[in-house]
Formats: C-alpha cells, sequence, structure tokens
C-alpha cells in the first residue's frame, strides 16, 4: 500500500495546505479517503490518475471534507467512465450528491454505488474484496463522523522449496495446492501436508483513518496494531480545551491513540490554519509516541519501499521544510543597481514640529494637540509594542481580517 496526503490542512486552506483527502493506492487502484476542495488536482499533481479511483470514503459531512467530490463527478464523466464509483459515508451522503447533479445538470453514464452509514452504527464491514475489507466505527465529533480502517486479510505463508522437493513436490500446481492450504496426494499415494510445508501465515498491512474527533475509545480500537495510523491533529495541547469544544484532537492526544493501540507508524496531519510551524505539533506528538511523522501533502508513504517506491512521484516540486532556508530581507534596490549619471538621490527636508499646515483658514496643529492627549480604552501595558517586544507565539497571529474563530 502506498498512502499520499493530498490536502492535510483543517476547515480552511492555507497558501501551502490544502482541505482533507488522502489517497491509498494498492496494485494500482486507488481509494480516497474524504474529498475536500481542489483532490482532483492534487490527485493529478501527486502522479495518481484519477480514472483510478474505485472507491470514497467520507468521513462526515462537514463541506472541507466533501466539497471536492462533485468537481471529480464531474471529471469522471467528462472522461466517459464507464466502471461504477462506490461512495461510502454518512446518511445524507446520497442526498447532497444527487442534489448537486441535479442542479448542475449532469448526469454520469457511470453507475454511482452508494453505502450510507446510519448513525447508530457500532461497527460494521463496509467494503469487501478477495484481498482486503474496509471496516467502519463511530469517532467523536460534534457531528456523525466516521473512521475507517483498511484491512488486508492475511497471506499465506512462505512454501519451503527446499522441504518440497525433498517431499516429491515438482509441478507448478502443487505448489500452489500447498500455498493454498490444500495438502497433495503424490502418484505412489504419499500425502504432503500443507503444514509441513508451508510456514505461518503473514498478517496483512493495515492503514487507519482517524479524523475530526475526540479522544475515544473507538479509534483505539480501529489502530488496533495498525501498520499506518492517520490521525488529525487540529491543536496544540495549549489549545486543549478549543480542542474539545469544536470535537478535535491534539497532537497529544493522537500519539496517546498511537501508543495504546500500538500502531507500527503515526501520521498526523488536519492541522488547524492556526500552525504555520506544524514542528510545533511533531514535537508534541513524539514526546508520548516516537515514530510519528509529519503528512506531508504529494509525499508518499511507503509500506513496502523496496518495491513501491518507483510506483508513484510526484510532478511537482516538493519542498523540504527542514532545509528551507528563510527569506532575505527585502531590499530597495536590487543587488548592482548604480544610479544613472548625474541622477542625484532625492532628499527630503523635515518640517519643524510646531509648523503649521493650512488647509484654507484652519490649522492642524490642533489635531496634533488631540493625538497627544488622546488615549485609547483597550490601551495595555501588556500589550506588545517597538518598545516592549513580546515572545514570539507558537501559532500564527491574527490578521485584521480574521473576525471569526480559525479551526
Amino acid at each position: 500500500m502506498i498512502i499520499v496526503p493530498l490536502g492535510v490542512s483543517s476547515a480552511t486552506p492555507t497558501a501551502i495546505r490544502h482541505l482533507p483527502s488522502l489517497a491509498l493506492w494498492r496494485e494500482g487502484k486507488v481509494y480516497l479517503f474524504d474529498c475536500g476542495e481542489n483532490a482532483q488536482m492534487r490527485l493529478l499533481q501527486a502522479g495518481i490518475k484519477r480514472s483510478k479511483v474505485e472507491a470514497i470514503f467520507i468521513s462526515h459531512l462537514d463541506g472541507d471534507h466533501v466539497f471536492g467530490m462533485f468537481g471529480l463527478i464531474s471529471t469522471l464523466q467528462l472522461q466517459r467512465r464507464d466502471k461504477e464509483l462506490i461512495i461510502i459515508g454518512p446518511e445524507g451522503l446520497k442526498k447532497m450528491v444527487d442534489t448537486v447533479l441535479a442542479i448542475t445538470q449532469i448526469q454520469p453514464d457511470f453507475e454511482i454505488i452508494y453505502k450510507e452509514i446510519k448513525p447508530d452504527l457500532e461497527h460494521e464491514v463496509v467494503l469487501e474484496d478477495d484481498d482486503f475489507y474496509v471496516e467502519a466505527r463511530p469517532l467523536k465529533h460534534t457531528i456523525f463522523c466516521i473512521g475507517y480502517r483498511f484491512q488486508e486479510k492475511d497471506k499465506p505463508g512462505k512454501v519451503d522449496a527446499e522441504k518440497a522437493r525433498e517431499a516429491g513436490i515438482t509441478a507448478d500446481e502443487q505448489y500452489k495446492a500447498l500455498k493454498n492450504g490444500d495438502d497433495v496426494t503424490l502418484e505412489d499415494g504419499t500425502v504432503v501436508y500443507s503444514a509441513d510445508i508451508v510456514g505461518d501465515p503473514r498478517p496483512g498491512e493495515s492503514f487507519v483513518y482517524v479524523t475530526d474527533t475526540e479522544f475515544c475509545e473507538n479509534a483505539i480500537r480501529l489502530a488496533e496494531n495498525a501498520t499506518i495510523l492517520f490521525h488529525e491533529a487540529t491543536f496544540g495541547e495549549p489549545l486543549k480545551q478549543k480542542a474539545e469544544d469544536t470535537g478535535h484532537s491534539s497532537a497529544q492526544d493522537a500519539a496517546i491513540v498511537a501508543k495504546t493501540a500500538k500502531a507500527d507508524r503515526l501520521v498526523i496531519g488536519h492541522f488547524s490554519a492556526r500552525y504555520s510551524n506544524q514542528f510545533i505539533l511533531l514535537k508534541e506528538a513524539r514526546a508520548v509516541f516516537e515514530k510519528t511523522w509529519l503528512a506531508y501533502e504529494l509525499r508518499p508513504i511507503f509500506t513496502n519501499p523496496t518495491l513501491e517506491k518507483e510506483v508513484i512521484s510526484p510532478r511537482v516540486e516538493l519542498i523540504d521544510l527542514k532545509e528551507k532556508k528563510a527569506q532575505p530581507a527585502r531590499k530597495t534596490f536590487k543587488p548592482g543597481f548604480k544610479r544613472k549619471p548625474g541622477v542625484k538621490k532625492r532628499r527630503f527636508k523635515r518640517k519643524p514640529a510646531n509648523a503649521r499646515y493650512y488647509k484654507g483658514d484652519q490649522e492642524r496643529s490642533s489635531r496634533d494637540q488631540y493625538k497627544k492627549t488622546y488615549k485609547r480604552p483597550d490601551d495595555d501595558r501588556s500589550r506588545p509594542s517597538p518598545h516592549r517586544p513580546s515572545k514570539p507565539l507558537p501559532i500564527t497571529p491574527r490578521t485584521p481580517f480574521d473576525d471569526f474563530d480559525r479551526f
């Protein structure tokens, strides 16, 4: 399996992070977990064909997790897709998709198979194939939200070729039968038992997708012995109360889930737009669970790097934030700038402080006097000023355009 985060932002996109979506590649087929805005473009940039998408798993019906699905369906129609598309998610998902398609007059020529999950869910296998199955459990969010586990079925053990030859196994059909767990009878009547030749079954790999939830028991159940656990880390521990109020987890919560469930690897994502430096969240998680990675958009995560490393390669340049250098300070003129001969630098004389500025018959000196005596009601000595520099905050400060709480 190859895991490719397509968007790791929470609620609102940023200049460098997109809305939630994640692609799982397995044997040429792609399974999407959530489908935020611009998901189809991120698939292209990740080097993944949109036509390979087999199923979409929606965690909940918040817009940032689902709005990209309509555009993707429209594109698949334009590409003349003819195979079915499976969409799995909370109850009401079909009505949402059908309404948008009807209003926009899109009539897909391919069949869309819906699997809606009711809010009284306890545990359910929502998709099953010969080699894997996907189970779902409810999480703890402000609205009904689902976590998913993509589990490969156990693989047959390895055949001991030397033992097989000694036992008289020669044909390929006999080797296949032994590997499938069937005993083989030779021409002389000797029975070769599969258990004597084939090793123990190898457990399949697993991927767990847990997002938009407070710390809960079902997250631990889904993540039990998982190969890769993708868990949201929307906030840091200092904003623990805000995480609980909005139905989200902190980086520490994600690490506790991974450690308790004995997961092999934790990947944290779904970062709040407050955090321009997500390494703060990584440090917090690694203090509890060392095997924690940050989810980088379009950067593949391989369960078997030896076989999978060259399968998917992004089509855009990926910047390693750890090696990225700070931008140089802005300069008025470019390096090597020279003034033209005969052109002098303009100088402006500063007017004296008591100078009068006339506009008609009125003086502005009264305005200057007003500014000296005026004091804002909210003026506070604890507020940062050029003379009292404050300590750098671990989150991106708000701008004058922010009049709401960002997740």
